[in-house]
């Protein structure tokens, strides 16, 4: 959450408001039967749920998904890496935007530093997490004199660096398309010094452009959702903790599973709820942005990124 407004527009849920794990899990498993095959836990960030370890451990029982990971900040890793591991959880995906301590506080408003995030990191390679997926936003004039050293320090240990173009994501984080760097310089300024050649992707939907290294050392992803919207392949779907359904990052209005899942709706009629909002669902907000008004971008925007998550 961006902490400069911290305590004074920040609304907290209720307790009986979220979703408890039995409630997630339910649902996760009729997302499978519809042919779902790869759930992500992020954010805000997952760890601060209490005991998130207990859904991880339903989660890893249900039968059908391929692949199962979290997103996180890694401030809770040294102490909770083994843990997660040990749960069942087989993928971490870590947020870090530069490996400059002063940078990475103004861009993150947050009371901890780098060596935090990467002390998560070493916690969570010792247990086994490995290759480990880092992501960094890039924008610039903040960051963006700081990729190659990130990308050269994570190739050199052995892990995933992906680049995201700055998003204008919610309304608080003051987008401006000035401040994109695009996908394609991002690639060009990492090649210049440590050569890439393009990868297949792993599967149809990724959101990432593979590049590996020339010399086998590893892989980079950029996920160019601004100059290069992938709308017409995005296959993903979103849980919030107070179970609305939303078929876009960009979302505004979700579809309500938590009251009919309370009021006794049967997995089939839960099932033909979610099948009928992602059957009908039109969003293309990354294909349409450039021809929409700053007024209307803002009417758009109404989900923050800490609600919904990435």
């Amino acid at each position: 959450m961006p902490a400069e407004i911290f305590g004074e527009r920040y609304e907290f849920l209720q307790r009986a408001d979220l979703l408890s794990f039995e409630e997630i899990a339910r649902l996760t498993r009729i997302f499978v039967g519809l042919g779902v095959v790869k759930v992500r836990l992020t954010g805000g960030e997952p760890l601060v749920r209490s005991e998130i370890e207990k859904l991880i451990v339903m989660l890893a029982d249900v039968e059908g998904i391929g692949d199962l990971t979290m997103t996180t900040n890694a401030y809770l890793l040294p102490q909770k890496a083994g843990t997660l591991r040990n749960a069942g959880l087989p993928r971490l995906t870590v947020s870090l935007d530069t490996l400059d301590d002063a940078i990475f506080r103004e861009m993150n408003g947050r009371g901890f530093g780098v060596g935090r995030v990467l002390e998560g990191i070493r916690a969570a390679e010792e247990v086994g997490f490995h290759p480990i997926k880092v992501n960094a936003v890039v924008q610039r004039g903040v960051n963006d004199h700081t990729i190659v050293e990130l990308a050269r320090y994570f190739r050199e240990r052995g892990h995933i660096m992906r680049f995201i173009e700055y998003m204008d994501v919610g309304n608080l984080n003051g987008w401006r398309l000035d401040d994109v760097v695009p996908a394609e310089e991002i690639v060009a300024r990492i090649d210049a010094e440590m050569p890439l050649e393009p990868a297949e992707s792993n599967y149809r939907g990724e959101v990432a452009n593979r590049y590996r290294y020339k010399d086998g050392s590893g892989e980079i992803g950029v996920i160019a959702s601004v100059t290069q919207p992938f709308c017409g392949d995005c296959t993903r779907l979103r849980l919030s903790p107070e179970g609305m359904l939303f078929t876009c990052l960009f979302g505004v209005n979700g579809t309500d599973l938590r009251t009919p899942m309370r009021d006794g709706a049967s997995d089939s009629e839960l099932t033909e709820v979610i099948r009928g909002t992602w059957s009908v669902r039109t969003d293309r907000y990354s294909e349409e942005r450039s021809s929409m008004t700053d007024e209307l971008r803002a009417r758009r925007k109404k989900v923050e990124m800490y609600h919904i998550g990435g």
